[in-house]
């Protein structure tokens, strides 16, 4: 189930996203492929190459959007926590299992609460605007290669700009004065979405190799870590098929996990 919200935040951001996407394409296609390369395998190469980037990008970015992130369900009888709710919201069961009192409803461990979502969410990260949904246990991978892919269509479309125009040949100065105009523009979009999701991207691959999400990271909350390899972390994010596959955000989505269902009876 998935919990994509009608967050005036995350809609903007989203429109932000396909806004930027969809008009780097045309600038590359329109204003730097056509008028230099139109003649050559290079151009044709060029442009299949980045409308491929663009659509794994899409892709990953929907699935990031419209993926569960792991909702912890609500059950169907509802639970009498009227005992406890001047104790501490985060009282713990033997089996490390929490109570949260505004779902009022016991959560798995790692789960906690979006106050965007208002629901709680398996090994939840953190909200994600760009996503107008919580990166948690179920899309980690798909906001991961959705970054991975931003950054190499970022990446490429600046170089595409540095080839056109050392390949620039002779041509009106009004459709040159044009070509300048969306060559900037393309440039300072790429280098702002570049940076940008390097630096999550960096942020999201430390907190898998160290084991803490984010949340975690701010509230410090310590969990029981089991020493494990850095391929079981990825793993445990990625999936069990070949470390090739996974970038590509076609992958079909993991078996649920059936804890929750016996748990709650759903």
């Amino acid at each position: 189930m998935a919990v994509c919200r009608l967050d005036p935040c995350g809609i903007i951001c989203i429109f932000i996203t396909y806004t930027s996407i969809f008009y780097a394409d045309y600038v590359v296609v329109q204003h730097l492929v056509i008028p230099t390369m139109t003649e050559s395998l290079w151009g044709a190469f060029c442009v299949v190459f980045f409308n491929t980037i663009v659509l794994l990008m899409t892709v990953s970015h929907l699935r990031a959007v419209l993926s569960d992130p792991g909702v912890v369900p609500i059950p169907k009888t509802s639970m009498d926590f009227s005992d406890i709710h001047s104790e501490n919201a985060k009282r713990k069961t033997n089996d490390g299992w929490t109570v949260c009192m505004k779902c009022e409803t016991y959560r798995p461990p790692r789960a906690h609460h979006c106050r965007v979502c208002r629901r709680c969410v398996r090994r939840m990260d953190h909200h994600c605007p760009w996503i107008n949904n919580c990166v948690g246990e179920y899309n980690q991978r798909f906001f991961i290669q959705f970054l991975f892919y931003v950054g190499m269509a970022s990446v490429f479309a600046i170089t595409m700009v540095i080839v056109s125009w050392t390949l620039e040949p002779k041509v009106k100065k009004e459709i040159k004065h044009t070509k300048l105009i969306h060559s900037v523009i393309l440039v300072i979009e790429s280098i702002l979405f570049g940076l940008f999701v390097i630096a999550i991207g960096c942020d999201q691959m430390s907190a898998i190799l160290h084991d803490e999400t984010a949340v975690e990271h701010v509230k410090k909350e310590g969990h029981v870590r089991v020493r494990k390899s850095r391929l079981t972390l990825l793993q445990e994010v990625f999936g069990r098929s070949h470390p090739i596959l996974w970038l590509w955000p076609f992958q079909m989505d993991r078996p649920k996990d059936t804890s929750d269902a016996i748990l709650y009876n759903i």
